[in-house]
């Protein structure tokens, strides 16, 4: 008996790993788009054949499901998890039925690092965030503060990079570009402080790359089962100690800010010309503790959450953009006609002051062309939900609490049923009412980049704000060509970067031949 246990012991394990070899060699080799349900292993195989585009791959499957699937999940592992990029679900779920789709203790587990933060709470914590953010970011004043932070790291930053890189004629990888440019911006904007990473030594800065790292990680806690999380939690190796370090790097960063800002005088009067984001935010929260009690814990999560929130998807847009724009030469001509029309001043004469003065909200085409670029590639792929009590979409799908439903984001912008048969197609016009001219608002189920309901981005103006000026003032001044053969794909993380970047050449626009 002892005899054939062992050798059990010692077979099955092999059996199993050549039938999951089996399972992939058939997956790899099958031509049909729905994944093949194979007993333990449900239908991870296929899905692992196709982990290297999986946000396509989940859109394939929704384009021939009417934009809804149940994906039956390995019962050794995780289980089933619903997928939908339908319309009606995600209004269902975001909007008309918020209250029974709160974050929940789950989500809460993944996203630990952020603690009591906007983006992680719900109930009474949240709705504290949600009114004093919105009642700062609606100020004039930080409208102000907002566009004369930007415009200075344009000044002091972005353009002595951008001249050196075409005077050198030297590859520069537009992401990182955009990712420095963006954490000095929020630094500046919250902190009150400059790190200086969006300058011509790229200097190594920790607390951005523990920021990336720690996304990375997050997005493999969505993947493997949380025991075995636990376990490399529990050990500090693998993912979790990945996570552990660059946690710990955050932190001091902002804790060391926190310092800073804390020593200076929070009683002011609020006037336009004396107005700092920093201590406006200190004294609003200073006699909050959130669900720690602890005053400091709180103020750091809320920070930690505008920093992730004001650093990723300004840059993650602004990247798939002048991708989109370097194959589609058309669009970029016509934003830079439209920089033309509104300067009302020839080439040589614009200077930054006449950039400055530029009215946002008369660049139509490029606000057109930024929408294009987040409904196809919506910094945020993805959203996962639970419902607190057992509901039933209007898909017809019937959820209770022990159901993860995945909302495709980046899915919705590549569905036909939605955006029609050119929905893959870069076209700003589709965002322009051609009699009137002016910016058609689509509703927010449709375009979700910047969530929906109750939960959605107080930040939106704000990012526009941004990516309008760092645009215009890049595709006004130089020509973006990115280099060739490159692969470009999405990496593994919560956000849609690119896994290696974007690799480009800047000519300046005196020097391009037409």
């Amino acid at each position: 008996m002892a005899f054939i246990v062992y050798y059990l012991f010692i077979l099955l394990p092999l059996f199993f790993f050549l039938y999951f070899l089996l399972t992939l060699h058939i997956s790899r080799n099958e031509n049909h788009v729905i994944p093949r349900r194979w007993p333990l292993l449900g239908m991870l195989p296929k899905s692992l054949v196709h982990s290297h585009r999986v946000h396509d791959y989940i859109s394939d499957i929704l384009a021939c499901t009417n934009g809804t699937f149940l994906f039956n999940g390995s019962s050794i592992l995780r289980g089933d998890r619903l997928f939908t990029a339908n319309p009606l679900d995600v209004h269902h779920i975001l909007s008309k039925n918020f209250n029974n789709y709160p974050r929940g203790d789950a989500f809460r587990k993944i996203f630990d690092v952020l603690g009591d933060g906007f983006s992680n709470t719900d109930g009474e914590i949240w709705d504290f965030h949600h009114k004093t953010i919105l009642s700062l970011l609606k100020s004039p004043c930080f409208q102000n503060l907002l566009e004369e932070t930007i415009w200075n790291k344009v000044e002091i930053g972005l353009l002595p990079v951008l001249e050196y890189a075409s005077n050198q004629e030297v590859e520069m990888d537009l992401q990182d570009i955009f990712q420095r440019f963006s954490f000095d911006t929020i630094c500046k904007l919250i902190f009150n402080i400059d790190p200086k990473s969006m300058s011509l030594d790229f200097p190594h800065i920790p607390c951005d790359k523990a920021l990336s790292e720690m996304e990375e990680a997050i997005m493999l806690r969505y993947i493997v089962p949380p025991k075995f999380s636990r376990i490399q939690e529990l050990l500090q190796i693998g993912n979790e100690k990945k996570m552990s370090n660059a946690w710990k790097t955050v932190d001091e960063f902002i804790y060391k800010c926190l310092a800073q800002n804390q020593s200076e005088e929070v009683n002011y009067e609020l006037q336009e010309d004396k107005f700092k984001l920093s201590t406006s935010l200190l004294r609003e929260y200073k006699d909050q503790g959130g669900s720690s009690g602890d005053r400091n814990k709180f103020f750091r999560d809320t920070l930690l959450n505008l920093m992730v929130a004001g650093r990723d998807t300004t840059s993650s847009a602004l990247t798939w953009l002048f991708y989109l724009l370097s194959k589609n030469p058309r669009v970029e001509d016509l934003i830079r006609k439209e920089l033309q029309t509104q300067l009302e001043k020839t080439e040589k004469d614009v200077n930054l002051k006449d950039f400055q003065a530029l009215k946002l909200n008369k660049l139509v085409y490029l606000h057109g062309a930024l929408s294009e670029a987040l409904r196809l590639f919506p910094p945020v792929p993805f959203q996962a939900k639970s419902p607190s009590q057992p509901d039933i979409l209007p898909s017809g799908h019937q959820v209770d609490k022990d159901t993860t439903i995945i909302l495709s984001f980046y899915s919705m912008g590549r569905m036909k049923s939605i955006w029609g048969e050119d929905c893959m197609d870069f076209k700003p016009e589709r965002w322009i009412n051609s009699v009137s001219g002016e910016i058609i608002h689509q509703p927010s189920y449709k375009f979700p980049t910047f969530n929906a309901g109750p939960r959605t981005c107080l930040g939106k103006n704000m990012s526009f704000t941004q990516m309008k000026i760092v645009a215009a003032t890049i595709i006004y001044h130089y020509h973006v060509d990115a280099v060739k053969g490159q692969g470009v794909f999405p990496s593994a993380s919560i956000l849609l970067k690119m896994k290696d970047g974007l690799k480009v050449k800047f000519t300046k626009r005196s020097e391009v031949k037409d």
